[in-house]
């Protein structure tokens, strides 16, 4: 009642849904672990960069990676005819596609992340959005690694060229180089958030990158190593990437197969959890 004795007004009551009380509302939906919302929103930011860009990237991505092909494959090849029943050139063509992979998906996920992160604060923006940092990451990973599995069919195609008959188990390097381009896209982005500077980046090339890229069997077959050293091969993700490669190329071989599979996805998942956990620490924490 109001002071001048009349009823206060009521405020318009909205009906209930039919079938549903008012005291009894309709749920938000939860919220997933992982929502598409934000893959896309990434992929398309990428690709919109990648076509304003796309002639330097891959330019550096391919050639690199050739050029190991043609010096190894006619000069080595000129005094090492065959390994393991397999042409030289034909050999490291197959090598070369896990190298075309790595350089294409670990250095993009180093640099580019730190560039992003320290200097741009793109990542800054984007997380002022409805994204978690697991979100952008795994959008990013997964985004370089579809670039490092077209990249890697380069080296491939080139081989071909020179001799290395085309089989349909080479369809399947597309994904072998999606695969193990995820897990060390993932790696350096988990670098980048290790390093405080730009320029310590030498370090990592050097002491992890060059030796996972030497120790791998792409130039020469690892049972001529040390014992030792083909044990520590079994650790190392390109190797099992030129092993599938391999088998695509020659023909599939059990349980050499699974083998491979297994530990490129192991490798993956393992980068996958340290470079979230390093990078929210250094974008949210």
């Amino acid at each position: 009642m109001t002071p001048d004795g009349t009823e206060p007004a009521r405020a318009a009551e909205t009906p209930a849904p039919a079938g549903r009380t008012a005291a009894d509302p309709t749920p938000a939906a939860p919220l997933r672990r992982l929502e598409w919302a934000p893959f896309v929103g990434v992929w398309t930011r990428e690709f919109t960069l990648f076509r304003r860009f796309w002639a330097s990237t891959t330019f550096s991505s391919i050639v690199e990676p050739t050029i190991y092909l043609l010096a190894f494959g006619f000069g080595v090849g000129a005094l090492v005819s065959t390994v393991n029943g397999i042409p030289y050139i034909e050999f490291v063509g197959t090598g070369t596609v896990a190298t075309a992979v790595l350089f294409a998906s670990v250095f993009a996920g180093m640099f580019t992340t730190f560039v992003r992160r320290t200097y741009q604060h793109t990542y800054d923006g984007i997380l002022s959005t409805p994204v978690d940092v697991h979100e952008v990451v795994l959008a990013e990973a997964s985004w370089i690694a579809a670039k490092a599995g077209v990249y890697g069919c380069a080296p491939l195609l080139v081989a071909m060229a020179f001799g290395l008959p085309p089989s349909w188990g080479m369809l399947a390097v597309p994904f072998i180089g999606l695969l193990t381009g995820f897990g060390f896209a993932l790696f350096g982005m988990w670098m980048s958030g290790v390093v405080k500077t730009i320029d310590a980046f030498s370090y990592v090339t050097s002491a992890v990158i060059t030796p996972l890229f030497l120790l791998a069997g792409t130039f020469f077959p690892l049972s001529s190593l040390p014992p030792w050293a083909q044990t520590l091969a079994q650790v190392n993700p390109l190797y099992h990437c030129v092993s599938l490669v391999r088998q695509a190329a020659f023909g599939w071989q059990w349980p050499q197969l699974g083998w491979d599979v297994l530990a490129l996805m192991v490798f993956a998942a393992l980068m996958a959890w340290l470079a979230v956990r390093t990078l929210r620490g250094k974008l949210i924490d």
